[in-house]
């Protein structure tokens, strides 16, 4: 009686661990009915993740109704987004929001819906960090690795952005590659879309005349959006740039534009991503200096990324431009 007892506890205590944190159903219109986590629904798509089939999109004007024991941010034609503890099923083409009050409201009317991104206390944290690793053993030995990341925590009116990369090369045991660049930007958000940035930038490149760059920039940028699904910012800044080298240091000023942008597709398998900068320096030597770079990014999880980024630096100046182009193929992490 007693081991019967014990088998039984067992085997209640493994279907508790068992069973996922969140259970979200959906019913379609044909009578079938699925069960998982909602992850997302944007562009007519619902996003289900599930234990039996992984993830599945399903059109959303297939759905007859659906249940969320999770939080979710609710966005309808023509209002702002809004807050829902859970979503509970009311009939044909309905659903029921309930926050404290409960509202019913048509499936048509619902454009987006997302998990609220994860809050550090009153903070929003989130980050990525990419590697690429390359090995070639040909006619010479060539090995070259590189570290690229960003990650950005905001609490209120403050949003605080810190990236940076690492790059080495060695072929046949020399040095060909040795640099690094940190960046650090503080925003002060006047309004939910205007803000004053303040950046200090850091980098060394072992290789290259100059090779010790420091700069300071101030100036205001706008966020078009900045949400569950992405974000998109756009700076100008008036920055001081100080180069040295063993020949000498060179001072001078420069207008920059900036943008920042991310938008995720396909559910939330894929991530598209580009930043880049514009400066334009107050000297007559150069015209502009683009510093840019373009990715994808694949979700393999919750936290595993697959990326494809290119890299453009082009400068300008005399008459003549050179572009450096750069190709990143990794694995790499993100919150």
């Amino acid at each position: 009686m007693l081991s019967a007892m014990i088998r039984c506890l067992g085997a209640l205590f493994l279907t508790v661990l068992c069973t996922p944190l969140w259970a979200d159903t959906v019913w379609l219109n044909n009578g079938d009915r699925l069960t998982g986590e909602i992850l997302l629904l944007d562009g007519g798509k619902l996003a289900l993740k599930t234990r039996y089939a992984g993830q599945v999109l399903i059109d959303w004007k297939d759905i007859d109704t659906l249940l969320s024991e999770k939080p979710l941010m609710i966005k309808r034609a023509g209002q702002d987004s809004e807050h829902s503890q859970s979503l509970e099923a009311a009939g044909k083409g309905m659903v029921r929001l309930v926050n404290g009050a409960s509202e019913t409201v048509p499936l048509a009317s619902i454009r987006q819906m997302v998990p609220p991104r994860p809050l550090l206390k009153d903070r929003i944290w989130e980050g990525n960090l990419d590697a690429k690793l390359d090995m070639e053993r040909n006619a010479d030995k060539k090995d070259e690795w590189k570290l690229k990341g960003d990650t950005r925590v905001e609490h209120g009116r403050w949003r605080h952005v810190l990236s940076g990369q690492l790059e080495n090369e060695t072929k046949n045991g020399d040095r060909t590659e040795d640099n690094w660049e940190l960046e650090y930007d503080l925003d002060r958000f006047l309004t939910p879309h205007w803000f004053v940035r303040g950046s200090y930038d850091q980098a060394r490149d072992d290789f290259e005349f100059f090779d010790r760059q420091r700069s300071y920039g101030l100036g205001p940028g706008y966020r078009f959006w900045d949400n569950e699904l992405g974000r998109f910012d756009l700076i100008a800044q008036l920055s001081r740039f100080e180069l040295e080298s063993a020949a000498g240091d060179l001072e001078f000023d420069a207008y920059s534009l900036e943008w920042d942008f991310k938008r995720l597709i396909w559910g939330t398998r894929f991530e598209l991503y580009s930043k880049a900068q514009l400066q334009m320096p107050r000297i007559n030597e150069i015209d502009y200096v683009l510093d840019s770079e373009f990715g994808l990014r694949y979700r393999l999880n919750d936290w595993a990324r697959l990326s494809l980024l290119y890299e453009l630096d082009q400068i300008r100046g005399q008459g003549t431009t050179v572009s450096d182009r750069h190709y990143l193929i990794g694995v790499g992490v993100g919150w």
